[in-house]
Order: C-alpha cells, then sequence, then structure tokens
C-alpha cells in the first residue's frame, strides 16, 4: 500500500511541472559590478503609448527579484535596463500510441473453439490544441547597449492560468530569474 500511494504521488509531482525557463548570458560579463537597473521605455509588452498591464506585473515581479540580488532601482543613471516582450501562441500536441486488440475467435464465429486468435495492431492518434505563452526577459548593459542575460520562459496557458495572471507571471519570473548569475541575497535579521 506504502509503495502504491508512494509511486502515485510521485506520478503526480512529475506532472506539476512548472514554467520551462532557458537562460543565455554574456560570459564575459561580470555581474557583480552591476548596482543599479531600470526598466526600457518603451517595454516590449506596451502598446499604442501606454503601459500595459501585462507590463506593470512584470516590472513588480522583476523589481522584487532585482533587489532580491541586492540591485537598487535607479532611473536616472541605471547600469542595468530590463526589457520584455511576451507571445500567446495557439500549439498542436500530437500523441500515437500503439493500440493492440485481439481479432475474433473462428471464421464468422462458426468452430470459434476450433481457431487460435491473432493480434491486430492499430495506433490511436491524440490530436490536442493549447496555448502556449512565452516571455523573453532581458538585461541590457546600458552604457554599452549590449544585451548580457536573456532569460525564455514557456508554458500551456490554461483557463487558470488567465484567471489569474500575476501569479502565473510572478512564477514565470521566478523561474527565469532562478538561473541569473547572481543569487539572491540573504534578508538581514
Amino acid at each position: 500500500m506504502k509503495v502504491g500511494l508512494a509511486g502515485l504521488l510521485l506520478a503526480l509531482a512529475a506532472c506539476a511541472t512548472g514554467p520551462q525557463a532557458r537562460v543565455d548570458y554574456d560570459r564575459a560579463a561580470d555581474f557583480s559590478l552591476y548596482k543599479t537597473f531600470a526598466f526600457a521605455s518603451p517595454l516590449g509588452t506596451d502598446r499604442d503609448g501606454y503601459e500595459s498591464v501585462i507590463s506593470q506585473h512584470l516590472k513588480a515581479a522583476s523589481q522584487r527579484q532585482m533587489e532580491a540580488r541586492g540591485y537598487r532601482l535607479d532611473t536616472s543613471n541605471p547600469q542595468l535596463l530590463i526589457n520584455f516582450n511576451a507571445n500567446l501562441s495557439d500549439k498542436l500536441r500530437v500523441s500515437t500510441t500503439p493500440a493492440p486488440t485481439v481479432a475474433r475467435r473462428g471464421y464468422y464465429g462458426y468452430r470459434s473453439n476450433m481457431y487460435t486468435t491473432w493480434p491486430v495492431y492499430a495506433d490511436q492518434t491524440t490530436v490536442t490544441q493549447y496555448k502556449e505563452g512565452t516571455l523573453n526577459i532581458d538585461l541590457i548593459d546600458s552604457a554599452r547597449k549590449q544585451l548580457v542575460w536573456e532569460g525564455v520562459v514557456t508554458e500551456s496557458v490554461t483557463q487558470k492560468t488567465l484567471d489569474n495572471v500575476q501569479a502565473a507571471i510572478d512564477l514565470a519570473v521566478a523561474a527565469a530569474f532562478a538561473k541569473y548569475p547572481v543569487k539572491e541575497v540573504a534578508a538581514a535579521k
């Protein structure tokens, strides 16, 4: 019983994956030299001259992550600029699994116990439509005007995600910054 329950919990934990983050950065950049940051203007997530709600959530989540790593927000003379791009696209997931079946015994049911069964193989194909969201977080060295770090986060977007966008953005930004070269600074007590 304990083995079955542990297996079930392990299977459920495997299904509960969060956003998938991958990063790339300038290996020559010394991230410990950067102390200040600000946000690019206009942001890639802004539209038609105004700041979107998505941009506001992204800025708040990124500011928390940067400040947790010891950076300070400085809009007058930032060393790093943060920019965002977001995309939502329709995707298809196609999976094919073998579905063996057993054919009827006998010839039209006649003398069924005189004939052996034979397997018949068929494939079962399932096509699932879903939406995938992609978030790019760019950190730019403001003096050199060069990208020094990029975090790309992808995740399937469900109705639950759309119902709580702020929480989804917080998770996505945290997943990207978990792979940032500068780790969080322990809070002073």
